[in-house]
């Protein structure tokens, strides 16, 4: 963005790809990562829970809120990206696909493109990995 960083999380299903909730933010506070944990598990709980080392993660108001609900946390290794292999593949599809094609340069305008790629992502947008049927389809057992 040409004013600056905003910083995206996206909680997944690793099963079916579907985005459960993304959120952005201007900081690397843990707020926006706790409001997207919130809003995914409003959808279901999941036995386990798996993220990076980032200190958003680590927070104890994140790990508390998983273990509120008695989620076990899983953490990638430091610097082991591969572990995480389902977000970082998510990343990718959203930078290639949509941040490099549509260079953003307000934050609503960021966010409403981010909206409309994770609605296209999750309902219309074929994975190999899921011998091409779409996110939503697996998640919701159509």
């Amino acid at each position: 963005m040409p004013t600056g960083f905003m910083y995206l999380v996206a909680v997944i299903d690793w099963y079916s790809r579907y985005v459960l909730a993304w959120a952005l933010s201007n900081t690397l506070e843990g707020y926006f990562c706790l409001d997207a944990l919130h809003t995914a598990l409003a959808q279901g709980k999941p036995e386990i829970f798996n993220t990076d080392q980032g200190a958003q993660f680590t927070w104890h108001r994140f790990t508390g809120a998983l273990e509120a609900e008695e989620i076990l946390i899983s953490m990638d290794g430091r610097g082991r990206c591969l572990d995480n292999i389902f977000i970082e593949r998510l990343w990718r599809s959203v930078k290639y696909e949509n941040l490099y094609l549509k260079a953003y340069e307000t934050v609503p305008a960021l966010h409403t493109g981010l909206d409309q790629y994770f609605t296209f992502y999750n309902h219309e947008r074929p994975h190999q990995s899921l011998d091409y049927r779409v996110p939503a389809e697996v998640f919701f057992n159509r």
